[in-house]
């Protein structure tokens, strides 16, 4: 049974531990767009949903829509938005889209010339696609320019100065519709300190954003985004991920991601109340300027990520996670890398192994929420920050 009535199955393909609650497992190569394919065809599913950006690059969207089915997940080259930092700068100068300066370098020597140019703090992106890990953000020079020798092709650019927020949009190839900015903690640890993550927490809504962001990234960036996507006969379906910087200038983008970004989605999703089922299947049909107004919930919600030992550099895997079903008003755990062990137990089995969502009233309330949930939680050597969403405060 399903929260949205417009939903009589679900199925998920490979999946962990958590939503195997809720949804029948199927053991398949998720980056294989034949099987994926093959496995909707064999369910009956009136609509598919490609999570992770590896899938995408690889066409497993092309390959279900081939088969018949309707999919929400850019084909393969419009994921390349994603897929290619290099790519994606090409769109936002075709776009007129404001970002920072960038130069794409392949060499040892175009590396160190584009570090002298736009200088420190250094910001090297590594082109193709690294889980999340693959930016370097750093005042020390050698540091860059060891990132630069290990990628290969990077994109290396100026650095952004502003707080940091995400938007996503939901695309149906003409035109698209916001979602609520949500703001994540990209280090590893509190005061932001440490190395880049794929994120340690998020929380919505941001009470010192301006009003009208979500209109603002919308016109300035979404939008002509998706036109220049069209224009060259690869439009865009599904969700664009903008990373942004709140500038003096004005919201720039740091960078697009092609699928729902984790912690964010996991705070934005709380607080949607149209259902989510229907929106995207509009978006995969190219029906989402009939779909209507989206609804919030009021109040705010907080995720709090916890994330294994060693993360992010080598996550110890396996051990078991205790207190998932603990309860506290307000909060609950969803499971990212996480897998099912011995005797019913669930175990580690990634890097960021839960997030645990608080909500209420206010940004306050939420965090409070959040963190009484993790305190009840015990996986041996795992780690979490402690200031997440405490500057919105």
């Amino acid at each position: 049974m399903t929260a949205d009535p417009q939903v009589a199955e679900v199925h998920c393909a490979p999946g962990n531990a958590g939503i195997a609650q809720v949804a029948t497992l199927h053991p398949v190569a998720p980056a294989d767009p034949a099987a994926v394919a093959g496995l909707a065809v064999e369910l009956g599913a009136d609509l598919v949903v490609v999570g992770p950006e590896a899938p995408l690059v690889a066409g497993v969207a092309d390959a279900v829509r081939q088969a018949g089915i309707p999919c929400f997940g850019p084909s393969a080259q419009a994921a390349r938005i994603e897929g290619s930092k290099a790519f994606a700068k090409e769109i936002m100068a075709a776009a007129g889209v404001p970002t920072a300066r960038s130069r794409t370098c392949t060499t040892p020597e175009e590396a160190a010339a584009a570090l002298a140019e736009f200088g420190a703090p250094y910001v090297v992106k590594d082109d193709g696609l690294a889980a999340g890990k693959g930016v370097v953000v750093t005042g020390d020079l050698d540091e860059a320019l060891r990132h630069a020798a290990a990628c290969g092709r990077v994109v290396i650019e100026e650095f952004l100065d502003g707080p940091e927020v995400s938007l996503f949009a939901l695309c149906d190839g003409a035109t698209a519709v916001p979602l609520m900015p949500a703001q994540d903690h990209k280090r590893a640890y509190d005061g932001d300190a440490g190395p880049n993550t794929g994120g340690m927490g998020a929380y919505t809504p941001l009470p010192w954003a301006p009003q009208d962001l979500a209109e603002r990234v919308m016109a300035e960036t979404v939008i002509p985004t998706v036109t220049e996507l069209a224009r060259r006969g690869t439009p865009y379906t599904g969700v664009l991920f903008v990373g942004l910087a709140l500038t003096a200038g004005g919201p720039k983008v740091i960078e697009f991601n092609a699928r729902f970004g984790d912690p964010e989605t996991q705070v934005v999703l709380d607080r949607l109340e149209t259902p989510l089922a229907g929106l995207l299947l509009a978006c995969a049909t190219g029906t989402l300027e009939a779909f209507g107004p989206l609804s919030y919930r009021g109040g705010a919600a907080v995720t709090v990520v916890v994330a294994a030992e060693g993360y992010p550099a080598d996550p110890v895997k396996g051990d078991v996670i205790e207190g998932l079903d603990e309860k506290v008003e307000g909060a609950y755990v969803l499971h990212a890398g996480t897998a099912a062990g011995a005797g019913g137990r669930t175990v580690s089995s990634g890097g960021r192994v839960l997030s645990v969502v608080g909500t209420g009233p206010d940004v306050a309330a939420a965090r409070a929420a959040a963190y009484e949930l993790v305190g009840r939680i015990r996986l041996r050597g795992s780690h979490h920050r402690t200031d997440i969403a405490a500057q919105a405060l």
